[in-house]
């Protein structure tokens, strides 16, 4: 009997310094990227008039990530304990980089900060199963299509001109992107389509000479929702969006199916759309030809991309320096254009920085997928990994002229309350994916 209570003591004891690991990792971690916002922001202030401030966006930045150390330590206490320093180091970072650009933006954007944390406090509070999110699929991508609909009569744009992709809600100088919250009720939407059906995509496959392809009656309802998605975005002109919806639509539905012949059906619809696009819109083909080659028209439509890299060039590898650099000279430079903002300034051993926490971000969402036990749990946990890092890929390929500009934001780092909001629900959900039994529930 004694044995038999000295094991369970044991066990339990055990099983409580497994729970407080992931907290004291994550502590640590959140401890140093707070000396590094800190820091960063003091340096800012001594070097920059424009800048100098009080310290209370750095204030507001720890408070956040206070709160949700421990509000993750009570709902979550085995999370992933990388994912919550990852996302408040980059975002401290960006914020700083809005305040070194646009000082009038800094009330504005540390506004967003607090909202994004609310949201993912919101996000692990809710029941762990998910399946408020998996059974109402429909309601959900319905409700993201009908906002983005509503922003064909009555959208708006804060710089009063271009698109008008955003909503106003009554209050303030804060607009919503919808088709930021498309993202995630798009990827949850395919995780729950294509867990239901698993069953038809591995038994009613057809086959087309060496490949087996999904069946039209499975794809069908799937393509038909995507389709709709696309269709009303790429009538807002938000080419951006829909680019990211293509890309993480055809790697999720690869993941679920494993068929190779969805990669080359896929490759030969981007082609085809691609040049349907070009013909089609003007601004697709502007951007095409200014990445084609942008030095003919330097002084006009080019301007941007050419004042971007010659940004970037100065950065060197170690940097002009913050504060020390001139990226307010590159056009929205705190918002598509932040990416090369901070390379001007931290050289490229910032854009290495910057890059591996974004890598890192995904590949952990990959590793929660790779360790879900539930089919729905490991696409969504895939598909929303996947939608932060082919987001990242586009912008930063955009800036550095690798791909045409898209118009998405760098994650957690540019300007913009709604993709900032969007980064914290998709790491609010990742982390309760991380820290939930991943057994069949």
């Amino acid at each position: 009997m004694q044995s038999l209570t000295d094991s369970a003591l044991s066990t339990l004891e055990l099983d409580t310094d497994l729970q407080r690991a992931p907290a004291r990792q994550e502590r640590s971690l959140l401890i140093l990227a707070g000396l590094f916002v800190l820091i960063n922001h003091l340096a800012l202030t001594l070097v920059r008039e424009d800048s100098a401030g009080a310290l209370w966006p750095v204030g507001v930045w720890m408070l956040c990530a206070g709160i949700g150390h421990i509000a993750l330590n009570l709902r979550l206490p085995r999370r992933d304990p990388l994912l919550f320093p990852l996302v408040m180091f980059l975002t401290g970072w960006g914020t700083n980089v809005v305040i070194r650009l646009v000082p009038s933006y800094t009330l504005r954007q540390t506004a967003w900060v607090v909202v994004g944390t609310a949201a993912l406090l919101v996000i692990i509070a809710l029941p762990r199963d998910l399946r408020w999110l998996r059974r109402y699929r429909y309601t959900w991508l319905i409700t993201g299509v009908s906002l983005l609909l509503i922003t064909i009569l009555i959208g708006q744009n804060p710089a009063q001109r271009g698109p008008r992709l955003w909503l106003w809600p009554g209050f303030g100088r804060l607009y919503y992107q919808p088709s930021e919250l498309l993202k995630i009720l798009l990827v949850a939407f395919l995780a729950s389509y294509f867990s239901d059906h698993q069953r038809f995509m591995r038994d009613d496959s057809i086959q087309i000479g060496p490949w087996r392809a999904p069946s039209p009656a499975f794809l069908a309802p799937v393509l038909l929702m995507w389709g709709v998605c696309m269709v009303v975005l790429v009538w807002q002109r938000d080419l951006g969006a829909a680019t990211l919806f293509f890309a993480v639509f055809m790697l999720m539905l690869y993941l679920a199916s494993g068929q190779t012949l969805l990669w080359i059906g896929g490759l030969g619809l981007l082609l085809v759309s691609s040049a349907a696009a070009y013909s089609l819109f003007d601004v697709v083909a502007l951007r095409v030809d200014i990445w084609w080659n942008p030095w003919p028209t330097s002084g006009g439509d080019s301007y941007q991309v050419v004042q971007s890299l010659m940004s970037i060039s100065a950065g060197g590898i170690f940097g002009q320096g913050i504060g020390q650099g001139y990226p307010a000279i590159v056009p929205l430079a705190h918002s598509d254009f932040a990416f090369a903002a901070l390379a001007e300034e931290w050289g490229l051993l910032g854009v290495i920085v910057v890059t591996m926490a974004l890598a890192a971000l995904v590949v952990r969402g990959m590793r929660i997928a790779a360790r879900a036990r539930q089919t729905f749990r490991a696409l969504l946990a895939a598909g929303l990994s996947l939608m932060l890092g082919v987001q990242s890929l586009l912008i930063m390929g955009g800036v550095l002229k690798l791909v045409p500009l898209t118009g998405v934001t760098l994650p957690y780092v540019s300007y913009g309350g709604s993709s900032l909001l969007t980064g914290f629900v998709i790491a609010g959900l990742l982390l309760v994916l991380s820290g939930e039994d991943q057994a069949e529930l």
